[in-house]
């Protein structure tokens, strides 16, 4: 544990580094406004600023307060996240907006004890909604802030573990700022982002190097430590893409699950021929299967391995609708809440 002479040495730093080289000027800096900032946080979650910022933007436009968002439907919150992968976060998001409308009447709670109740808010997301909104004292441990702290205190081990998570918690309170949380904050978020990079950090460039244990002992490369990983599963997967005059057929996916609550096209066993789906699942007689190109989509945790097949009908006459089931146009492909892979195979047609 750092001293405290140490430790406000170590905030310090921080902040004065954030002040002159940080990120300025982001839509969700610079406001007190806890709905925003906690739109920000969730988006932000294992996803880069570039890749969020035009989502974020829709979003506001769209829903410029909890209570919007609260009382939207989920197939509009589905479809202004669709591409941003991840798609639990969408779905309690919409969830937590409803829990503020209920229990807090619509104002968004700005103390760490009521952001952590709200579905999909963590210790880590709460301590920073918490921070920038209220300027409560609270430690941070994301992706990137982890980094930084297991590599200044010499924290080994896989960071996922229990008792090394324990320690990392222990170090990130130690280094708070008396006052000034909201920039020390930030400036560990950047710090993680920009200078102590995952690969070929900028050890040179950082303000806490010089007492940073990984760098003086030479660990740069092994901190913080790696995350025990299970065998990477793979699954094989036939989607049907049922066509008819300029329209495609949709299921809804089920709320839990990979793209929960998205729309998305019909899946069978790899091995199936289609036109014996088609014609027992919808009593589709008449009927042209092409093959399409073969894709993979990598999950966290799997690769998903795609044989898409064209099925071509004369008449949506033939097909009884089944609950969960709808027509798309194609060329409204772009704006529904699809998978990104389902959007870019339906492009491609």
């Amino acid at each position: 544990m750092p001293s405290p002479a140490a430790t406000a040495s170590f905030s310090t730093r921080v902040i004065r580094w954030q002040r002159s080289h940080g990120r300025h000027g982001l839509p969700w800096q610079g406001t007190r406004d806890a709905y925003r900032i906690w739109l920000s946080e969730v988006m932000l979650q294992q996803t880069q600023v570039a890749t969020v910022l035009p989502y974020f933007e829709r979003f506001v436009a769209r829903f410029p307060t909890v209570r919007d968002l609260a009382c939207a439907e989920e197939d509009d919150v589905l479809r202004l996240w669709s591409g941003l992968g991840y798609y639990a976060r969408a779905r309690n998001l919409h969830r937590a907006a409803r829990a503020v409308l209920a229990t807090h009447g619509g104002s968004f709670p700005t103390t760490f004890d009521e952001l952590a109740r709200l579905p999909g808010v963590g210790r880590s997301t709460a301590a920073a909604i918490a921070a920038f909104a209220a300027g409560e004292r609270r430690a941070i441990l994301d992706g990137n802030v982890r980094r930084v702290v297991a590599r200044h205190a010499g924290i080994g081990g896989d960071p996922g573990a229990r008792e090394t998570l324990a320690r990392l918690w222990a170090e990130a309170e130690a280094r708070l700022p008396a006052d000034e949380i909201e920039a020390y904050t930030q400036g560990m978020m950047d710090l993680g982002a920009s200078l102590c990079a995952r690969h070929k950090p900028s050890c040179l460039a950082c303000p806490v190097s010089a007492d940073c244990i990984a760098r003086l002992e030479d660990r740069v490369a092994e901190l913080p430590g790696a995350r025990a990983r299970k065998p990477r599963d793979h699954r094989r997967i036939a989607m049907l893409v049922v066509c008819c005059q300029g329209e495609v057929l949709l299921e809804k996916r089920p709320p839990a699950g990979i793209w929960g609550g998205l729309w998305s096209l019909p899946e069978a066993p790899a091995a199936c021929l289609p036109e014996s789906v088609a014609a027992s699942r919808w009593a589709m007689r008449e009927s042209t299967a092409t093959p399409l190109a073969p894709f993979r989509h990598a999950f966290t945790h799997f690769t998903l391995e795609v044989v898409p097949w064209r099925i071509d009908v004369r008449s949506r006459s033939t097909l009884a609708c089944e609950p969960g089931t709808t027509w798309l146009a194609l060329d409204e492909v772009a704006a529904a809440a699809l998978p990104s892979p389902v959007k870019k195979l339906l492009a491609a047609l």
